[in-house]
């Protein structure tokens, strides 16, 4: 199944490299590729990640990539990335 990354998700994912670069660019891009790279199980298996519990939504689900927890939903048709957060935040009232 097709995997699309939302502007929202993006934009995580940008701001965890400039947050992460400021003390190594290396380890940066590492982190960035590690978890883009985990992207790609939730296009083959896209019920292999857990329900978020803060939603409860049977399409809504995670996979945790230390300390990171990467949040999708499940469509008919492809699978949007909506999220890529800190395990140590809080997760927003809505995506």
């Amino acid at each position: 199944m097709n995997v699309h990354w939302t502007d929202n998700a993006v934009d995580h994912l940008v701001n965890i490299y400039e947050h992460i670069s400021l003390n190594s660019p290396t380890y940066a891009k590492q982190m960035v590729d590690k978890i883009t790279r985990r992207t790609v199980q939730i296009g083959d298996q896209p019920f292999s990640g857990r329900k978020v519990p803060e939603y409860q939504a049977e399409d809504i689900r995670e996979l945790i990539d230390k300390p990171y927890r990467i949040i999708y939903r499940i469509k008919q048709d492809q699978i949007d990335v909506l999220a890529v957060i800190h395990s140590a935040r809080l997760m927003p009232d809505e995506l």
